[in-house]
């Protein structure tokens, strides 16, 4: 992991209902599912993109807090 990776900035996701699922997806070509999570209601995640992570998909209820803001799905 490079410096610039190092100092990037976390996000929260809380689960605000059982069963939601935290996907990590990989850079590159081809975009593939490279690691799953399932968080039960108020079970709290703190994430942050890496070399190897580019995009995060959120499947249920959850409050997403990042440096821009939050939103809730």
């Amino acid at each position: 992991m490079n410096d610039q990776n190092a100092k990037a900035d976390y996000f929260v996701i809380k689960a605000l209902e059982d069963g939601v699922h935290v996907i990590g997806l990989t850079r590159g070509s081809n975009t593939k599912f490279h690691h799953s999570e399932k968080l039960d209601q108020g079970e709290i995640m703190i994430a942050q993109f890496t070399e190897h992570t580019s995009a995060i998909k959120v499947r249920g209820k959850a409050l997403i807090q990042t440096s821009h803001g939050e939103i809730e799905n």
